[in-house]
């Protein structure tokens, strides 16, 4: 996040950081992080991982639709948000 600050200021966002330590201040992280460990347990070593496993566990996560985001995926949430700042612009 070192470019936070522009971050914010493009997308009209406000940026806020935890606590280190501090993981139930992190509870989508966190639990996003559990649901990668089915994938890639603890400790696995990520260079016997290759490219393609991990694009399909990325493609994989990024598909699954969530309560939070209404049942949407990340993905079409990010794509609606790319089209609306475009049609804005």
């Amino acid at each position: 996040m070192a470019e936070h600050e522009l971050l914010a200021a493009e997308l009209k966002l406000q940026v806020f950081f935890c606590h280190p330590h501090s993981p139930w201040e992190r509870g989508t992280c966190e639990s996003q992080n559990g649901r990668i460990r089915h994938y890639l347990p603890k400790c696995t070593d990520l260079s016997l991982v290759s490219y393609q496993q991990l694009s399909a566990y990325q493609e994989m996560r990024n598909d699954r639709p969530r309560k939070i985001l209404g049942w949407k995926s990340p993905a079409q949430c990010f794509r609606q948000l790319l089209i609306s700042n475009l049609s804005s612009n």
